[in-house]
């Protein structure tokens, strides 16, 4: 295998497709949306890509039977708005990785001459979310007043810091190209697979696109979070009174 060996299984045809991008990330909030986009509009894969480097291992299928990771692209055509949506298991685990992966990226993109980019992801803070927020970046100013428009938050210091792996890679190297790119964070603690950021993510996406989506299966995935969530939050309440017995007692 070479270091980055692209897999194309069919050729399309594609009117100035956007290009979606859900790896793998805080929250998983990207890859869950693209594969809701992928498995809702019945897209077709269209190409695997596989690397050194991603992570040293094989995943093991439901039969018992292993593959390697990968990325795919897959392919969705519309009178209204073609896409290119990538999905996949793992993102690159080297920083040079990371750079190789994001230029091959883009230049499939290029290949398919997209319009435009967005990248979904999370934004951990560390703690739960009471209200869901989505937070966005943009590689040209006027994609910052457009998304505003579609309830995009866009606050000085936030997202703090930076934009890891390829959520922040197409769009820093994709200005570059000339390519024009939007970053989608939705709030989320970080600690947990979280369908209810990525519910707010996809709801601002499908605003961007004017495109329909039936959300269900997303909504009935943050339902049964919640619960989990708040059973958690029973165990964690039913550990402080026994802290403070453990402490008196220290004190006697």
């Amino acid at each position: 295998m070479q270091e980055i060996e692209i897999r194309e299984l069919k050729r399309v045809k594609l009117k100035k497709p956007v290009m979606i991008e859900g790896l793998p990330g805080v929250g998983n909030v990207g890859k869950l949306v693209a594969e809701h986009i992928v498995h809702e509009l019945n897209a077709e894969k269209i190409i695997e890509i596989y690397s050194w480097h991603f992570p040293p291992q094989v995943l093991v299928n439901n039969d018992g039977t292993v593959r390697l990771s990968k990325n795919e692209f897959y392919a969705w055509k519309s009178e209204k708005q073609d896409l290119l949506i990538l999905s996949g298991d793992q993102q690159s685990v080297t920083n040079e990785g990371h750079y190789l992966l994001a230029e091959e990226l883009l230049d499939i993109a290029q290949q398919y001459e997209v319009s435009r980019i967005y990248t979904l992801g999370g934004y951990g803070i560390g703690q739960l979310v009471e209200r869901q927020k989505v937070l966005g970046a943009a590689n040209e100013a006027g994609l910052v007043e457009e998304m505003k428009r579609y309830g995009v938050e866009f606050r000085e210091e936030e997202p703090g810091g930076s934009i890891v792996g390829a959520s922040g890679l197409l769009l820093g190297l994709g200005k570059l190209r000339g390519i024009p790119a939007v970053c989608l964070l939705g709030l989320t603690s970080g600690y947990l697979v979280d369908p209810k950021s990525a519910q707010a993510v996809l709801e601002i996406l499908c605003r961007a696109l004017d495109l329909k989506m039936d959300m269900q299966a997303l909504k009935d995935r943050a339902e049964e979070m919640e619960k989990v969530v708040e059973r958690l939050k029973e165990m964690e309440q039913a550990q402080i009174p026994r802290r403070r017995e453990e402490e008196l007692e220290y004190i006697r």
